[in-house]
């Protein structure tokens, strides 16, 4: 897991509790080799997120929690890391255009 993989997840859930969450989601993204909690607070602000709620709602109990419970449910499902994809339940390992095709052909032809 990335070292900052368990705090960007707080701030997008944080985001998502304000509003923001898919703006935050790709101002992460294009800012991953930069994260760090300064890079985070900056997003934040340039967001408009209020900073003090920001903060509290990254280290509340409820986002905490939800992290929690998505890293099990990941661990059941036998992800390793990301991004993992799943197409009716089954998990794709060639994530090319051709692997999402014979996964999806070999799904039909089992109805």
């Amino acid at each position: 897991m990335h070292g900052y993989a368990r705090k960007a997840a707080a701030a997008a859930l944080a985001a998502n509790e304000m509003g923001k969450f898919w703006e935050f989601h790709e101002a992460l993204y294009k800012n991953m080799n930069q994260l760090g909690d300064k890079k985070v607070r900056e997003i934040a602000a340039g967001l408009g997120l209020d900073p003090d709620k920001f903060e509290q709602e990254m280290k509340s109990e409820k986002i905490r929690n939800k992290i929690d419970q998505d890293i099990m449910e990941a661990e059941k499902a036998g992800v390793t890391g990301t991004p993992a994809v799943f197409v009716n339940g089954r998990r794709l390992r060639d994530r090319s255009l051709d692997g999402f095709q014979d996964i999806i052909d070999t799904l039909l032809k089992k109805r």
